[in-house]
């Protein structure tokens, strides 16, 4: 951030558009914009409200009546930095700006800002400089930090002349190149450790949601690892993958993923598509749902309209989990298990307390290895090869040597039985 490390005055806005057809519910995405905020360190947040319009007006996004009543309340609160959630043109910010004497971030530009704060691994720095970039690209009136020399202020500086625009755009588009470069082999040197992996034959499960869902906490206790796990929005940026033995199961590796988001800055879904990689690769994808939250449905069609445009067919291998379950007042909580039991890809969990991670565990192993039996197996001496690839293929339960050969029980897939008869 520009600012000095103390902490910046901020107040939150969402624009209620009602000519909009897209639009959220106001109360729920304004405290999630007011989530947003909150999850980076250095601000505070002093108030936040919803502005309801009839259409946005093209030069100052508010009508002059509201500008002014605003413009009043941030002067009172001493308010440096206003965060509109939606989408601000560059011109609507430059003359809000003016207005106000205020820094204004819009959705996208906080967003950024809380993924330069997070990313930890030279993918995901990469990722967020390069979206930033192609996001500043479009607000050249901006202060220039990173290009080596700072002009235009807080935007009541006026714009700067035609060439210098062109100079910047040009400075921009060879950082971009140059990035992409990097991003290419940062990319290349994950698809060896990939492929290297692929070799490994422990299925890859995938844990996907909306942020804040739950899914850290979920990966914390399923691997016993110490993943960030925090009450705030996007706590873990990048890929995190850890190897579990599923009890009675096959050893897997659960891959923990970025937190989705709806209305993600477009920017940010083009460079954060290789975060998400790791889910094109899942044997199974599980998606973590928030069951307690209000707007469990619409952050699940979210999800889904992003695990889409990633190209994760319907023919990949899924479930779904309602996490939160211990938030949920009684009855809405007898209405979850209810609903949960009678589908068998639904499991209703507490990732906090442990509850419903049970009988979680044994469906993913079921999912994984096709349903296990159990099968008494003869053999005689001369079948060593055979006796060699049960041992191989880890399903013995138990073996005894008799005069004749060996009795066998085998816990084992169908097509593991089937393999065995053409062997």
């Amino acid at each position: 951030m520009e600012h000095d490390r103390a902490r910046t005055r901020a107040w939150v806005l969402h624009p209620e558009i009602k000519s909009d057809e897209q639009r959220r519910v106001p109360e729920p995405a304004l405290e999630e914009a007011v989530a947003l905020a909150a999850a980076l360190p250095d601000l505070d947040v002093i108030g936040s409200e919803i502005v309801r319009l009839q259409r946005a007006q093209p030069g100052l996004l508010f009508g002059s009546g509201k500008i002014q009543e605003l413009g009043e309340r941030f002067h009172e609160n001493e308010i440096e930095l206003v965060l509109i959630d939606g989408p601000v043109t560059p011109v609507q910010q430059r003359n809000l700006e003016k207005a106000w004497k205020v820094k204004i971030l819009d959705r996208t530009g906080l967003i950024l800002e809380i993924f330069s704060d997070r990313a930890r691994t030279r993918e995901g720095v990469l990722q967020v400089e390069m979206a930033a970039l192609s996001y500043q690209r479009t607000r050249l009136v901006r202060a220039w930090t990173h290009l080596e020399r700072q002009r235009g202020g807080l935007g009541f500086v006026g714009g700067p002349g035609e060439t210098q625009i062109e100079a910047d755009r040009r400075a921009i588009d060879e950082q971009l190149v140059r990035l992409r470069r990097q991003l290419q082999k940062v990319v290349k040197t994950r698809t060896l450790h990939r492929a290297a992996r692929a070799k490994v034959p422990y299925p890859i499960v995938a844990l996907v949601g909306y942020t804040n869902a739950g899914k850290s906490t979920l990966f914390n206790r399923l691997t016993g690892a110490e993943v960030m796990a925090k009450d705030m929005l996007f706590a873990t940026l990048d890929p995190t993958m850890r190897r579990i033995e599923l009890p009675d199961g096959p050893e897997v590796i659960l891959s923990d993923t970025v937190g989705f988001i709806s209305n993600l800055p477009t920017e940010l879904v083009a460079a954060f598509r290789a975060t998400l990689e790791e889910v094109l690769g899942a044997d199974l994808i599980i998606h973590v749902r928030d069951i307690s939250h209000e707007e469990t449905e619409e952050q699940a069609r979210d999800v889904e309209t992003i695990l889409t445009s990633l190209g994760v067919d319907d023919t990949r291998a899924r479930l779904e989990v309602w996490n939160k379950i211990d938030l949920l007042s009684d009855e809405d909580r007898a209405g979850a298990l209810a609903r949960s039991d009678r589908d068998p890809e639904i499991f209703s969990i507490s990732a906090v307390t442990g509850e419903g991670v049970e009988p979680l565990l044994a469906e993913i192993a079921t999912k994984l290895q096709g349903v296990r039996h159990e099968e008494k197996l003869t053999l005689d001496f001369s079948q060593g090869d055979k006796r060699a690839w049960l041992f191989r293929q880890d399903v013995v339960r138990s073996e005894e040597q008799t005069e004749n050969g060996f009795e066998i029980t085998v816990l084992w897939t169908d097509k593991q039985a089937a393999q065995f008869r053409g062997l």
